[in-house]
């Protein structure tokens, strides 16, 4: 049974776990919720769903920020809508390149749906789509993909984008530098001070990165966290603010930084790097496994500076 929580005041500050194939509901401001995913990597049971999705509810229809991780993710996130309102999605937002930020859009497209996208993103979707569907099947197995196919979307822009749909006024924001992927976005509701960030934060859980993700994911994060939130939808983990969003993913790629710096000035070399002094971090889900890599990734990174 999906999990419906009624105060928006209070749960910004409160973890709660969401099972693998169940995505709780977040209220946050009247008619704007989260969908919150298991914090657990992709399975058969949460059809690539393992994120934080946004929704906007205006008398004229739903706008849906990212549709899922696969056509019966984005049913998945259907479903749960039915909780919250009768009325359809008539805008989805993808925020950026990872599966779950994009392989649905084919399930709302065939509902009339319009997709809405980042050009930056778009390219990457497509520079790396093997890889997304094996590790897709790796996790979640083929049944979980049945109908997913990758389709484009029907909108896309360089820089900046704004819907003005239903009463909502929304600006999406690509920063140059993108975040946890090249061509990541970021939605603002500034009436609402409720910011989408889609993979620019992950909370209440560690993140991975590229090596070309490292320093321009810090550069990303603080164009989004100009705008001074309130409310911060985050990719990954509960709605927060954005001190919590700082904590969980900007203090720790600039904590890496600045400590991987020091490494590298007093002579260490990549196998050394795992040691280097993460601990501040460990009591994030995930972190065992992350960490080292993250570290010999801003090794590689920061020793060409």
């Amino acid at each position: 049974m999906k999990h419906l929580i009624l105060c928006a005041a209070t749960l910004p500050f409160f973890a709660q776990t969401a099972l693998a194939g169940e995505l709780e509901i977040q209220p946050v401001v009247d008619n704007v919720y989260a969908l919150v995913g298991t914090i657990n990597q992709r399975s058969a049971e949460n059809f690539g769903d393992n994120a934080t999705f946004g929704v906007i509810v205006t008398p004229e229809g739903v706008v849906l920020v990212d549709p899922g991780g696969s056509w019966k993710g984005a049913e998945l996130i259907d479903q749960t809508l039915d909780q919250i309102t009768d009325q359809p999605v008539k805008y989805v937002i993808d925020t950026g390149g990872q599966d779950h930020r994009w392989l649905g859009n084919g399930y709302w497209q065939a509902q009339g749906a319009v997709v809405i996208s980042s050009a930056s993103a778009e390219a990457d979707r497509y520079a790396r789509l093997d890889q997304e569907f094996a590790m897709l099947t790796l996790f979640a197995g083929e049944a979980a993909l049945e109908g997913t196919e990758p389709t484009r979307a029907d909108i896309t822009f360089d820089a900046s984008y704004t819907l003005d749909f239903g009463g909502a006024h929304l600006e999406i924001i690509h920063p140059e530098t993108g975040g946890h992927t090249p061509g990541d976005s970021f939605v603002w509701m500034a009436n609402k001070s409720v910011m989408f960030t889609g993979d620019i934060v992950f909370y209440e859980r560690m993140l991975g990165f590229g090596e070309d993700r490292f320093l321009n994911w810090i550069a990303g994060f603080e164009t989004m966290a100009a705008y001074t939130p309130e409310y911060v939808v985050p990719g990954h983990g509960h709605v927060t603010d954005l001190a919590g969003a700082t904590r969980d993913t900007y203090d720790y790629l600039v904590n890496l930084r600045d400590r991987m710096r020091a490494y590298i000035a007093d002579g260490g070399d990549i196998i050394g790097a795992v040691d280097v002094d993460q601990s501040e971090f460990a009591n994030l889900p995930h972190f065992e496994g992350f960490a080292g890599k993250n570290a010999q990734k801003a090794f590689q990174v920061l020793e060409w500076e």
